[in-house]
C-alpha cells in the first residue's frame, strides 16, 4: 500500500506518538514542581553559605568582643556552631524538611513564629500599596495613550519616568520631610499606630480591618493615617513601570482593526479603552504585576525601615546587621517560596487570558 509523504504507514507508530505526548503532558506538573525545588533549595543554600562566609560572627552578640576563648568557644557550641560546616548545612536541610527553621539568635523564638507575627504588617501594606500602584498605573497608562503626543502625554511621560528612577526610600524620606516636618500633616515613623495606641483584637491581622470589625473607627482612623505615606511610597514603584508598559501596549492597540470595528459599531470610549485595547497588552502587564506582588510580599527592607513598619523587611534588616542567621535562611525560604508560588500562579493566569499559551 501506498504511503503518502510525511505520514506514518504503521497505526501502532501514531499510538506510540500519542502515548508518549500523554505521558509528557501527565509529567509536565511534576517536572515543574521538582524545579521549582530545586530553585529552592539552591537559593537557601547559597544563602547558608554566604551568612556564615561574609558576615559577623553572631558570638557577639551574647559574650562581646572582649570574652575569652573559652567563653566565645562555649557560646558556639550552645548555638551549633562549632560543628563543620557541612554538618550545620545538613542540619539546616533536615530542619527545613521537617519544618524546624530553627530559633533566632535575638529573641529565642521559632523563626516560623517570627516571620509568622511580622507577616500581616507586610501584608497589610504590601496590599494597600499593590491596589493603588496597579489602579493609577492602568488608568494613567490608558489616558497618556488616548492623549499621545499632547501636553498631558508629555506630562505623565516625566512623571513615570521620575517614578522608575527616583529611589524609593529617597521618596520616602521626601514625603516625611514634607508632611511630617515640614506641613505636620501626617503621623511621624511610628509603626503601624500612634505611640500608646493599643492595636485591635487580632482577627485578619490587619489592624485597619480588625479595627472596623470591632466597631472601632477611631483606631481604624488612626492604622490609615500610619499607612498613608509608605503606601504612597511603594505605591510610586508600582504605579510608573505598569503604567509605561500600558501606554506602550495601549499606542498599537487603538490604531488595530479590532478596535476600528468596535468604534464602527458605536461602543463607549471607556469600554474601547479599557476592555477593546488594553486586553492584548494584559500579558506583559501581568508579568510586572507578578514582580511587583513579590517583591512588595516580601517586605521592602528600605521602606519599612523608614517607616519603623514593623514587617518582614524590617525584620530582615535587623537580622542582618545582627547576623542572625536563622532568621536570615528563613526570610530568603520564605521570598524564594513566594516567588515561586506567584510565577506558577502567573502561568495559570496567563493560559486563562491568552488559550495560545496553554495551546
Amino acid at each position: 500500500m501506498a504511503t503518502v509523504p510525511g505520514t506514518l504507514a504503521t497505526p501502532g507508530v501514531g499510538v506510540t506518538a500519542r502515548m508518549t505526548r500523554g505521558i509528557v503532558r501527565a509529567r509536565g506538573p511534576l517536572l515543574r514542581v521538582l524545579g521549582a525545588a530545586l530553585v529552592i533549595l539552591g537559593i537557601v543554600s547559597l544563602t547558608f553559605l554566604i551568612s556564615r562566609v561574609f558576615t559577623a560572627d553572631p558570638v557577639n552578640l551574647f559574650v562581646g568582643n572582649s570574652a575569652t576563648e573559652e567563653i566565645r568557644a562555649q557560646a558556639r557550641e550552645d548555638l551549633g556552631l562549632a560543628d563543620p560546616l557541612i554538618v550545620q548545612y545538613a542540619r539546616f536541610v533536615g530542619g527545613i524538611l521537617t519544618g524546624d527553621l530553627g530559633e533566632s539568635y535575638l529573641s529565642g523564638r521559632s523563626v516560623t513564629a517570627e516571620l509568622a507575627s511580622r507577616m500581616p504588617a507586610t501584608i497589610e501594606l504590601g496590599l494597600y500599596a499593590i491596589l493603588v500602584g496597579v489602579v493609577a498605573g492602568i488608568v494613567v497608562g490608558v489616558l497618556a495613550a488616548v492623549a499621545r503626543g499632547t501636553v498631558f502625554d508629555g506630562f505623565l511621560r516625566v512623571l513615570t519616568t521620575a517614578g522608575l528612577s527616583l529611589p524609593q526610600f529617597w521618596v520616602g524620606l521626601m514625603l516625611l520631610w514634607l508632611f511630617f516636618v515640614i506641613l505636620g500633616v501626617s503621623p511621624g515613623p511610628s509603626g503601624r499606630l500612634p505611640i500608646g495606641v493599643e492595636s485591635p483584637p487580632t482577627v485578619t491581622g490587619l489592624y485597619v480591618v480588625d479595627a472596623l470589625l470591632q466597631g472601632d473607627t477611631g483606631t481604624a482612623g488612626l492604622a490609615a493615617r500610619q499607612l498613608v505615606l509608605p503606601v504612597i511610597t511603594l505605591a510610586i514603584g508600582s504605579f510608573a513601570p505598569i503604567a509605561r508598559q500600558v501606554r506602550s501596549a495601549m499606542v498599537e492597540s487603538l490604531d488595530s482593526d479590532h478596535v476600528r470595528t468596535a468604534r464602527a459599531m458605536g461602543i463607549g470610549q471607556a469600554r474601547i479603552w479599557f476592555v477593546y485595547a488594553l486586553k492584548p497588552g494584559l500579558l506583559s502587564v501581568l508579568t510586572i504585576i507578578a514582580g511587583l506582588v513579590g517583591w512588595t510580599l516580601a517586605g521592602s527592607v528600605l521602606v519599612e525601615g523608614i517607616f519603623a513598619w514593623p514587617g518582614i523587611g524590617q525584620l530582615a534588616l535587623t537580622a542582618i546587621q545582627s547576623s542572625d542567621y536563622p532568621i536570615v535562611q528563613g526570610f530568603v525560604l520564605y521570598v524564594a517560596v513566594l516567588y515561586v508560588v506567584i510565577w506558577a500562579v502567573l502561568e495559570f493566569v496567563y493560559s486563562r487570558v491568552d488559550p495560545r499559551v496553554k495551546a
